[in-house]
């Protein structure tokens, strides 16, 4: 029962966080072009189409302190983002019997998740932001990123519920350097974000998809899933 409890506050936390990010991306990334390191990133002309109006119309949401101080401001929130999403993983990892392919997949991928994780903790609650990115943010990302794919990969020959969740993960590289372009780095992280929070979702509800993994002629039913064949 216990367990069962955790699970939904895991799983519904997940998918709220997913939300979280989908709002804060662009706001955070409106946050660093107007800082001084940021302002070149505008010369994209697809950055600035959406970034001047979005500007002019979010404002109040920008101007209430110096500029470095709302940037870090809302990159701290996507710390307790990541980490939600990341302890989903886990739970979900936990709920699975993998082998092959998919168990290398989830190993690269919580290991980048983790590095990831405490490079958002490093880039805004340290002083040591740049050194932060460069020794954790970049391998934490490239990590997850190459974990993720081969996870996706994995999980969607094996017919993993709910579907969304492996499609994301499989294409999160594409979609990480879309979402760079146009919007900011810190977009990269929203297929990662929503696959774990649609899974967190399936995961907070009894007997979700995701609670009950399809398991392929041959395997064997994960330990104290019922119902599994």
């Amino acid at each position: 029962m216990r367990t069962n409890m955790v699970k939904r506050v895991v799983g519904r936390s997940a998918w709220v966080a997913a939300w979280i990010g989908l709002v804060l991306a662009p706001i955070h990334a409106l946050s660093r072009f107007a800082t001084e390191a940021g302002r070149s990133d505008l010369d994209s002309p697809v950055a600035r189409a959406w970034a001047e109006p979005a500007a002019d119309l979010l404002r109040p949401l920008l101007s209430w302190s110096d500029t470095d101080t709302v940037y870090v401001t809302y990159g701290r929130i996507w710390l307790p983002l990541l980490l939600v999403a990341t302890v989903c993983a886990f739970v979900v990892r936990r709920e699975r019997r993998p082998h092959g392919i998919e168990r290398w997949g989830w190993w690269i991928a919580l290991t980048g998740y983790v590095a990831a994780t405490l490079s958002v903790f490093g880039d805004y609650f340290t002083p040591w932001m740049d050194q932060s990115f460069a020794y954790l943010g970049i391998p934490g990302i490239l990590t997850s990123v190459l974990g993720s794919t081969v996870l996706g990969i994995a999980l969607l020959r094996r017919r993993f519920r709910p579907p969304a969740t492996a499609w994301l993960l499989a294409a999160w590289l594409p979609l990480l350097f879309a979402l760079s372009s146009v919007i900011a780095l810190g977009a990269g992280l929203l297929p990662m974000l929503w696959a774990w929070g649609i899974a967190g979702r399936s995961l907070a509800r009894p007997g979700g998809p995701a609670d009950v993994p399809v398991v392929m002629p041959g395997e064997a039913p994960p330990a104290g899933i019922a119902g599994s064949r």
